[in-house]
Order: C-alpha cells, then sequence, then structure tokens
C-alpha cells in the first residue's frame, strides 16, 4: 500500500501535455512526469527525437505518445490540445517548455527575431493554456507549470527579447493563477539556472563564461538536469494544490547572491 507521501506526489492516473519535449529541460521533465506515473504527450517539431523520448519512457515501464507540434502557430493551438487529449484524454498536467533565445545585441534585435522570442516564449504558454483549461475547469483539476528565467529578474548580455519574454512569463504566471485558480488549477513556474541544454550550448562552449555563472551560485557550480526532478514533481502534484502563482528557482543559489 503506498504510504501519504507516495500518494501526495504520485502523478498516476494524470496526463501531462509537455511542449518542447524533443531536447532540453522539455525532454527531461517529460520523462519525470511519467516516471512519477503521469501518461504523458510529448509535443514539439521534431518527430524523430520525440520518438527516441517515447521508446525511452516506455523502457522504463511509462505511457508516453509523441505528438508533432509548431507551437509558433498559434491559432494551431486549439488543435495541439485536441491531438494531445486523444491518447489517455484530456491533459490536467501542462508543462511549457517550448523556447527560442536569439542571442543579439539590442542594437541588431530585428522585428522578425522579437516576434518569434515573444510569439513561442510568451503568446504559446498562454494560448495553449487557455485550451487546456476547459477539461482541466471541468475536473476541478490542472497544474500549469511554465519555464521563467534567470532573465526574468535581471538583464543578460545579448538578453534584450529572451529578458522581455521571460519577464513576461513571470507576470503571465501570476496572472494565469488569479485567473483561473478557483476553479482548482494552479499555475506556477519554474526558473532553472544554467543547464547545458541546446539553448544554452554557447554558455558551455566558453569555460570562461559557464565558470562564471557556476562560481556565481551559492552551491558552486552549474545545474544538472536531475536537479529539477523534485520540483517538476511538486508542481504537478496535488502536493502544491495550494501554491499557485509562484516562480521557483531551481538554481544553486543563484538569485540568493
Amino acid at each position: 500500500m503506498a504510504t501519504y507521501i507516495e500518494q501526495l506526489f504520485s502523478l498516476e492516473g494524470r496526463v501531462a501535455l509537455c511542449t518542447g519535449a524533443s531536447s532540453g529541460i522539455g525532454r527531461h521533465m517529460g520523462q519525470v512526469l511519467a516516471r512519477a506515473g503521469a501518461r504523458v504527450v510529448l509535443a514539439a517539431r521534431r518527430q524523430a527525437a520525440l520518438e527516441e523520448t517515447v521508446a525511452a519512457i516506455e523502457a522504463e515501464g511509462g505511457s508516453a505518445v509523441a505528438l508533432a507540434a509548431d507551437v509558433s502557430d498559434l491559432e494551431g493551438l486549439p488543435e495541439v490540445h485536441r491531438a494531445a487529449a486523444e491518447p489517455f484524454g484530456p491533459p490536467d498536467i501542462l508543462v511549457n517548455a517550448a523556447g527560442v533565445n536569439v542571442r543579439k545585441h539590442a542594437d541588431e534585435v530585428s522585428l522578425e527575431g522579437w516576434d518569434q522570442t515573444l510569439r513561442i516564449n510568451l503568446s504559446a504558454p498562454f494560448f495553449l493554456a487557455q485550451a487546456c483549461v476547459s477539461a482541466m475547469r471541468e475536473k476541478r483539476c490542472g497544474n500549469i507549470i511554465n519555464i521563467a528565467s534567470l532573465q526574468s529578474f535581471r538583464a543578460f548580455t545579448s538578453g534584450v527579447a529572451y529578458g522581455a519574454s521571460k519577464g513576461g512569463v513571470a507576470q503571465l504566471t501570476r496572472a494565469m493563477a488569479e485567473a483561473w485558480s478557483r476553479h482548482g488549477i494552479v499555475a506556477n513556474a519554474l526558473v532553472p539556472g544554467f543547464f547545458k541544454t541546446e539553448l544554452t550550448e554557447a554558455v558551455f562552449a566558453d569555460d570562461a563564461v559557464s565558470g562564471h555563472h557556476a562560481a556565481m551560485t551559492a552551491i558552486g557550480r552549474n545545474g544538472e538536469l536531475t536537479d529539477l526532478d523534485g520540483a517538476t514533481v511538486f508542481l504537478a502534484s496535488r502536493a502544491a494544490a495550494y501554491v499557485t502563482g509562484q516562480l521557483l528557482p531551481v538554481d544553486g543559489g543563484y538569485t540568493a547572491k
């Protein structure tokens, strides 16, 4: 028989939709949710990479399917939700992990790059959540997890568009909580520090830069993806039923210094 703590954090019987799931943080969070018992719909543009993640989850005894989707197509997001509901039922966990970072100095940011960044990082999380909320409201059960950033709080070099989008994600998360939490839907955001992913290749390609960021943490190192596991499960589970509108840094104390 499962203990109270196991039941509190278990995701058995839950359905998760995770965007940006072909690589990096999104992929890892999808795998963690599956390990906690959720049936997971992995969404991204790269079908082959998604299928590899599905195979990895199934090899561990979990349940997952791949859903090829481009979240930058905002008008198509209701269809993404409809397709995501087919395999296991409507998602009651949503992880908005798709993201893009066009690193340009403020003088060089183009209208196209600005629009792409805000469309994927800020607009897509809102409109996909909006598409998911109706079914969550009917069940009075929903956990929305956005991905904020250190740049939600402070400026970094060549991060004007990305920082603006992630500052927006911080406020979006609070606004989602205000709008939907009375219906049993909580909305929170993870705030990762520096983790080695496709989006941070430029950082980790330079030992001096990655070393600088490690030194900026209280712990003294950059993050490993497994450092996200506990926070991911917590924010997706009923353990977080009275936690909403919050930003949870998993950054080794970067924002504490």
